[in-house]
């Protein structure tokens, strides 16, 4: 063998060496190095901060700062902050309008009442240090300061672990506050706390959640759990919220309190395992055998790490900055962390009306889906759906199956639900939009002839149509084709029309596009030219002189005294400025009507505007602190738009403004996450940051009959999605740059699968067939590319 060829070989066999070596790289990637549970928890909200939780699970254990003051609205920004300094107890439960079954570890005397920030030694809260808190996803640690003990967390699906490692004390402590409003929870109907033995205690809790009160008046929400201990308590005590203990082993009723009394030696570890369910206390207890009945802790906490890597790497990432990957991958956590599971492991669910219901099993005894808790899905359509579709299309296909059973059981589709009661939430209901894109992204393993019927008598029915289904102004919609503003009810919607006229005659026109291009997939024509007349219904609103859309009264004529940046008259939680480019339906319609220069020249100068108070909100902690602002990328009605000069012409400003917007609105600190304490909605603006840092965006939120991906700039030099077998025929969809920087963000040309693509756009279905988009970036735009053909939408 000569120098040369020996060289080659074994240049070679190094090359070789290192292609093998790269998927291995990305398989072993502890993706949860990324996760910062505590980025964006100023001002947060109370399912925002739950570390120690699985993908879409029904534990959810965080550290509560604040989460005993209730919530008086039941939206209000509590549960944990950054900026606090002391920690109320470590809840079990936290999803909307949920929460329950909070523990906390103590030495000392027992205290009846939880405290307050400012005055800590009044209850049994105890002071922490951030150096002392640790928090990833399905872990969390923290040193109490007040009683020098450690407190640990993590969960598998349906079950809390909390382990406490205590100094020597001859009075020490774990308290289980079960009766009291916590969170979300809403006031306390029913509570009940058994020491069935020395190593297991069971109850429950029955709350009234704000919004249950609002949409489902007179129901209420069950949390029930069964718990085991690794050491017997020395003694019990029982009390009610601020009265004197007392010796027990059961206690009944609001304020109901449980206090586990024991002599601990130095580090000794008291591990509690805790079974959760919305069914029963049996159910609680099947739920902890089933999943946690031999399982330490140290191993469910590397359990929890396994899963949320295999879960986390179904998009790998590489290159873009450090920051980026840390912003990309907390966002996906926030995506997989909310909406979580309302069923048992055997299939019983909570129904609509109170009872227990069934989900059908599989041969092996296992439920054919799972039920899911799910906060509204008000422009969820324009991120966490698309998401779903591309990596997560099983979820997806479940949160259809649980939006169902709402439907059989109660008769109408809810936006909404909390362990299957309606908790609308905004009002509306766009649920029709996410079940179209389900189905037009191929994602079908439902009773599809009944989800269609649900989806059309969403759009069109008002006949016996109750509050918690929402849209309670549709008549007029459908009658009228718009709905005339009306605020006989403060903030409210009634059969005569809405404060929120103007977002409602938007978001209907929407919907209904999304159910017309389903029934067209279905060959239902009569339904498609019905609904996608009133897909229209925007244009009955829109102002010529103003070129804006202006709310109408019943005669027709628009209202007076009109401020296109005044939210709350006619558009909820936004303005006419924002909400004029609420036409997903049918983009190029709205930029004809606007004028494309106009149109172009508008649009950009929101963007320059709206950066100066960093798109939105500036630096006030307030989820609607950007609703007067031209442009709020808090908050979901404006997701969209920055992706719209995709349709007008100016590709490039879409790649500007949403690299901008990445970079700029989304941060890493407590403070500065989300903007500056805006409104995350359980994974919605993680998604956006996910889908705009992958370069992939959908307005129509894959409802239109052939749905497409716009592009955008990526943040990163490659990215790999990886394809789900039964709903996609490729096995990965694969984006890579050149020339990528923070400066260089425009796209020069593009290639799929190694041919030119001069498009800004692709249709969903070569997403899902797997292959190559490469993008070449640069410094300065290239106005010629992607100019030609604006992205089909269905018209």
């Amino acid at each position: 063998m000569n120098f040369i060829k020996s060289k080659k070989i074994k240049f070679f066999a190094a090359a070789l060496s290192v292609c093998l070596l790269q998927p291995l790289l990305a398989q072993n990637t502890d993706f949860t190095q990324y996760v910062r549970p505590n980025i964006g928890t100023v001002h947060s909200r109370w399912f925002f901060y739950t570390p120690a939780a699985l993908p879409f699970g029904m534990a959810k254990l965080g550290a509560s700062t604040n989460g005993t003051y209730g919530n008086e609205q039941g939206w209000e920004a509590v549960g944990y902050d950054d900026t606090h300094t002391s920690i109320d107890g470590f809840p079990c439960l936290h999803e909307f309008q949920i929460g329950g079954i909070l523990l906390m570890p103590v030495t000392g005397p027992i205290k009846n009442v939880p405290g307050k920030l400012d005055s800590p030694d009044e209850g049994y809260r105890s002071r922490f240090d951030k150096k002392d808190e640790h928090a990833t996803a399905g872990y969390y640690s923290v040193m109490l300061k007040d009683y020098q003990i450690k407190a640990e967390l993590t969960a598998t699906e349906r079950v809390g672990f909390q382990r406490y490692t205590f100094p020597e004390s001859d009075n020490a402590h774990v308290i289980f506050d079960i009766g009291n409003r916590l969170g979300e929870s809403g006031s306390v109907r029913d509570a009940y706390i058994r020491q069935v033995d020395k190593h297991t205690l069971e109850g429950y809790v029955v709350t009234e959640p704000e919004y249950v009160k609002k949409y489902q008046v007179g129901a209420t929400v069950s949390m029930y759990f069964y718990a085991k201990v690794n050491k017997s308590p020395a003694s019990v005590s029982v009390l009610y919220r601020g009265k004197k203990p007392s010796d027990g082993t059961a206690i009944k009723g609001s304020g109901a309190m449980m206090v586990l009394n024991y002599k601990t030696h130095e580090r000794e570890k008291i591990d509690f395992k805790i079974g959760l369910s919305y069914t029963s206390i049996n159910n609680a207890k099947l739920n902890l055998e089933k999943e946690a009945s031999d399982l330490s802790f140290e191993e469910a906490r590397k359990v929890a790490k396994e899963k949320w890597n295999k879960a986390l790497s179904r998009i790998v990432v590489s290159g873009g900055t450090p920051e980026s990957r840390i912003k990309f991958y907390t966002g996906l956590y926030h995506v997989l962390l909310g909406r979580g599971l309302a069923s048992d492991v055997n299939g019983a669910y909570p129904t609509n009306d109170g009872s227990v219901g069934q989900i059908e099993l599989n041969s092996d005894g296992t439920p054919e889906y799972h039920h899911y808790n799910t906060d509204a899905i008000w422009g969820g359509y324009w991120n966490l759906t698309n998401l779903w579709a591309m990596a997560y299309p099983e979820y997806y296909n479940d949160w259809i199956q649980s939006q169902m059973l709402v439907y059989k059981d109660a008769g109408w589709l809810g936006d909404g639900i909390a362990a299957s009661r309606y908790v609308s939430g905004v009002g509306t209901n766009m649920v029709s939009i996410a079940f179209s894109g389900a189905y037009n992204s191929g994602i079908r393993n439902f009773d599809i002839e009944t989800a269609y019927k649900a989806a059309l008598k969403n759009e069109l029915e008002w006949r016996g149509r109750i509050e918690g289904a929402g849209k309670m102004d549709v008549r007029q919609f459908v009658e009228k084709g718009y709905v005339p503003y009306n605020d006989e009810i403060y903030f409210g919607t009634s059969d005569k029309g809405s404060a929120f006229c103007g977002s409602h005659t938007l978001e209907y026109s929407f919907s209904s596009y999304a159910v017309a291009q389903w029934a067209k997939a279905l060959g239902k024509t009569d339904d498609y030219k019905k609904l996608m007349d009133l897909s229209a219904g925007w244009a009955k609103l829109f102002d010529d002189t103003m070129k804006v859309i202006r709310p109408r009264l019943a005669d027709g004529s628009f209202i007076d005294k009109f401020n296109p940046l005044e939210p709350w008259r006619g558009f909820q939680e936004g303005n006419a400025i924002q909400y004029t480019f609420f036409v997903p339906q049918d983009p190029v319609g709205l930029i004809k009507r606007v004028g494309k220069d106009l149109f172009n020249h508008r649009l950009d100068s929101i963007f320059i505007e709206a950066r100066k108070s960093i798109f939105g909100g500036g630096k006030v902690t307030y989820a609607f602190s950007g609703l007067q602002s031209p442009y709020n990328h808090g908050n979901q009605p404006n997701l969209h738009i920055s992706w719209l000069f995709n349709y007008s012409g100016k590709p490039y400003l879409t790649q500007k403004w949403t690299r901008l917007i990445c970079d700029e609105f989304y941060g890493v600190t407590g403070e500065h996450g989300y903007g500056y304490g805006q409104d995350e909605d359980q994974g919605q603006l993680g998604a956006w940051y996910v889908l705009a840092s992958m370069g992939l965006f959908d307005v129509q939120g894959g409802a239109c009959d052939k749905p497409t991906f716009q592009i955008g700039s990526p943040l990163f030099d490659k990215i790999e999605i990886k394809l789900n077998s039964k709903y996609a025929k490729g096995k990965s969809f694969v984006i890579e740059t050149e020339n990528n920087s923070r400066d260089s963000y425009y796209i020069q040309s593009a290639e799929l699968n190694g041919k030119p693509l001069s498009d800004c756009w692709i249709y969903r279905e070569n997403f899902f067939n797997g292959g190559v988009l490469k993008l070449k970036m640069g410094k300065t735009p290239n106005y010629e590319w992607g100019v030609g053909n604006a992205p089909y939408y269905g018209k």
